[in-house]
Protein backbone atom coordinates (compact mmCIF):
# COMPACT_ATOMS: atom_id res chain seq x y z
CA UNK A 1 0.00 0.00 0.00
CA UNK A 2 2.64 2.57 0.81
CA UNK A 3 4.80 1.52 -2.53
CA UNK A 4 1.76 2.34 -4.36
CA UNK A 5 0.69 5.77 -2.69
CA UNK A 6 4.47 6.86 -3.35
CA UNK A 7 3.63 6.16 -6.94
CA UNK A 8 0.72 8.26 -6.95
CA UNK A 9 2.80 11.60 -5.39
CA UNK A 10 5.52 10.67 -8.12
CA UNK A 11 3.08 10.92 -11.25
CA UNK A 12 0.94 13.85 -9.83
CA UNK A 13 4.40 15.91 -9.28
CA UNK A 14 5.38 14.51 -13.06
CA UNK A 15 1.65 16.51 -14.17
CA UNK A 16 2.27 18.90 -12.43
CA UNK A 17 5.51 19.77 -13.64
CA UNK A 18 4.41 19.10 -17.59
CA UNK A 19 1.48 21.51 -16.69
CA UNK A 20 3.94 23.82 -15.00
CA UNK A 21 6.58 23.48 -18.61
CA UNK A 22 3.06 23.69 -20.84
CA UNK A 23 2.12 27.12 -19.28
CA UNK A 24 5.77 28.47 -19.59
CA UNK A 25 5.90 27.94 -23.46
CA UNK A 26 2.23 29.17 -23.75
CA UNK A 27 3.69 32.52 -22.08
CA UNK A 28 7.13 32.68 -23.50
CA UNK A 29 5.23 32.32 -27.04
CA UNK A 30 2.73 34.88 -26.68
CA UNK A 31 -0.19 32.09 -27.05
CA UNK A 32 -1.67 32.34 -24.22
CA UNK A 33 -3.81 35.20 -22.36
CA UNK A 34 -4.82 34.39 -18.93
CA UNK A 35 -7.16 37.22 -17.77
CA UNK A 36 -8.25 38.90 -20.60
CA UNK A 37 -9.05 43.15 -20.14
CA UNK A 38 -11.20 45.01 -22.36
CA UNK A 39 -9.19 46.52 -25.53
CA UNK A 40 -9.89 49.07 -28.40
CA UNK A 41 -8.58 48.65 -31.90
CA UNK A 42 -5.72 51.02 -33.48
CA UNK A 43 -4.20 50.62 -36.65
CA UNK A 44 -0.66 51.78 -38.17
CA UNK A 45 0.36 52.18 -42.02
CA UNK A 46 4.02 51.03 -42.98
CA UNK A 47 6.60 50.93 -45.69
CA UNK A 48 7.97 48.09 -44.44
CA UNK A 49 6.97 45.94 -41.22
CA UNK A 50 10.17 43.59 -41.25
CA UNK A 51 9.72 40.68 -39.41
CA UNK A 52 6.47 41.71 -37.20
CA UNK A 53 4.57 38.91 -36.38
CA UNK A 54 0.79 38.86 -34.85
CA UNK A 55 0.58 38.23 -31.45
CA UNK A 56 3.82 40.66 -31.20
CA UNK A 57 4.04 43.17 -28.17
CA UNK A 58 2.66 46.93 -28.38
CA UNK A 59 5.23 49.17 -25.87
CA UNK A 60 5.50 52.23 -24.53
CA UNK A 61 8.12 53.49 -22.52
CA UNK A 62 9.05 50.07 -22.34
CA UNK A 63 5.97 48.61 -20.81
CA UNK A 64 3.61 46.08 -22.72
CA UNK A 65 0.25 48.09 -23.44
CA UNK A 66 -1.18 45.55 -25.72
CA UNK A 67 -0.70 43.43 -28.99
CA UNK A 68 -0.57 43.15 -32.28
CA UNK A 69 -3.73 41.14 -33.85
CA UNK A 70 -3.30 41.45 -37.71
CA UNK A 71 -1.12 42.64 -40.39
CA UNK A 72 -2.23 42.47 -43.99
CA UNK A 73 -1.55 44.63 -47.22
CA UNK A 74 -3.10 47.54 -48.09
CA UNK A 75 -4.07 47.22 -51.64
CA UNK A 76 -4.46 50.71 -52.82
CA UNK A 77 -0.93 52.25 -50.92
CA UNK A 78 0.83 48.80 -50.76
CA UNK A 79 1.96 49.69 -47.62
CA UNK A 80 1.96 46.95 -44.31
CA UNK A 81 -1.16 47.77 -42.15
CA UNK A 82 -0.98 46.52 -38.91
CA UNK A 83 -4.08 46.30 -36.52
CA UNK A 84 -3.37 46.44 -32.57
CA UNK A 85 -5.43 45.93 -29.68
CA UNK A 86 -4.16 48.14 -26.56
CA UNK A 87 -5.56 48.17 -23.00
CA UNK A 88 -8.57 50.12 -22.41
CA UNK A 89 -6.86 51.24 -19.49
CA UNK A 90 -3.99 53.29 -21.67
CA UNK A 91 -4.95 56.17 -24.33
CA UNK A 92 -2.51 57.99 -26.69
CA UNK A 93 -3.02 61.00 -27.89
CA UNK A 94 -3.94 61.60 -31.49
CA UNK A 95 -0.74 62.47 -32.67
CA UNK A 96 1.33 59.67 -31.23
CA UNK A 97 3.90 57.48 -33.11
CA UNK A 98 4.46 54.48 -33.84
CA UNK A 99 7.73 52.60 -34.78
CA UNK A 100 8.76 49.33 -35.19
CA UNK A 101 11.34 48.19 -32.94
CA UNK A 102 13.65 45.13 -32.26
CA UNK A 103 14.68 44.14 -28.50
CA UNK A 104 17.83 43.90 -28.87
CA UNK A 105 20.14 43.01 -31.93
CA UNK A 106 18.97 40.49 -33.08
CA UNK A 107 15.58 39.66 -31.17
CA UNK A 108 11.64 39.48 -31.79
CA UNK A 109 10.76 42.78 -33.40
CA UNK A 110 7.28 44.95 -31.49
CA UNK A 111 5.41 48.46 -31.93
CA UNK A 112 6.52 51.06 -29.58
CA UNK A 113 4.37 53.96 -29.48
CA UNK A 114 5.47 57.49 -28.40
CA UNK A 115 3.03 59.59 -27.19
CA UNK A 116 2.05 63.07 -28.93
CA UNK A 117 1.28 66.12 -26.91
CA UNK A 118 -2.76 66.85 -27.94
CA UNK A 119 -5.36 66.96 -25.58
CA UNK A 120 -7.34 64.63 -27.87
CA UNK A 121 -7.23 60.74 -27.51
CA UNK A 122 -7.00 57.73 -30.56
CA UNK A 123 -10.31 56.30 -30.32
CA UNK A 124 -11.54 52.90 -31.19
CA UNK A 125 -10.71 52.54 -35.04
CA UNK A 126 -8.53 55.67 -35.01
CA UNK A 127 -5.31 55.43 -37.05
CA UNK A 128 -1.81 56.31 -36.24
CA UNK A 129 -0.73 59.01 -39.07
CA UNK A 130 3.22 59.14 -37.95
CA UNK A 131 4.73 55.99 -38.60
CA UNK A 132 8.28 54.82 -38.75
CA UNK A 133 9.13 51.25 -40.56
CA UNK A 134 11.65 48.33 -39.47
CA UNK A 135 15.30 48.77 -39.99
CA UNK A 136 16.07 45.35 -42.29
CA UNK A 137 19.42 44.65 -41.28
CA UNK A 138 20.26 43.34 -44.75
CA UNK A 139 19.16 46.95 -46.08
CA UNK A 140 21.72 48.22 -43.75
CA UNK A 141 24.48 45.89 -44.90
CA UNK A 142 23.88 46.59 -48.50
CA UNK A 143 24.24 50.60 -47.75
CA UNK A 144 27.21 50.08 -45.85
CA UNK A 145 28.85 48.32 -49.20
CA UNK A 146 27.23 50.64 -51.51
CA UNK A 147 29.02 53.62 -49.78
CA UNK A 148 32.13 51.56 -49.47
CA UNK A 149 32.25 51.05 -53.52
CA UNK A 150 31.17 54.68 -54.01
CA UNK A 151 33.98 55.66 -51.51
CA UNK A 152 37.04 53.52 -53.38
CA UNK A 153 36.13 54.64 -56.74
CA UNK A 154 36.82 58.57 -56.23
CA UNK A 155 40.20 59.71 -55.37
CA UNK A 156 40.83 61.56 -51.68
CA UNK A 157 41.56 65.47 -52.23
CA UNK A 158 44.96 66.86 -51.77
CA UNK A 159 45.75 69.35 -49.61
CA UNK A 160 45.37 72.26 -51.67
CA UNK A 161 41.74 71.10 -52.55
CA UNK A 162 42.27 69.67 -56.27
CA UNK A 163 42.36 66.20 -57.09
CA UNK A 164 45.09 63.86 -58.03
Amino acid sequence: MNKKRIEILVGLFVVLGLLGMLFLALKAANLASFGRNQTYTVTAAFDNIGGLKPRAAVRSAGVVVGRVTSIKLDPKTYKGLVTMELSEGVHFPEDSSAKILTSGLLGDQYVGIEPGGTLASLAAGSMIKETQSAVVLEDLISQMLFSRAADAGTAPPSLDGSLK
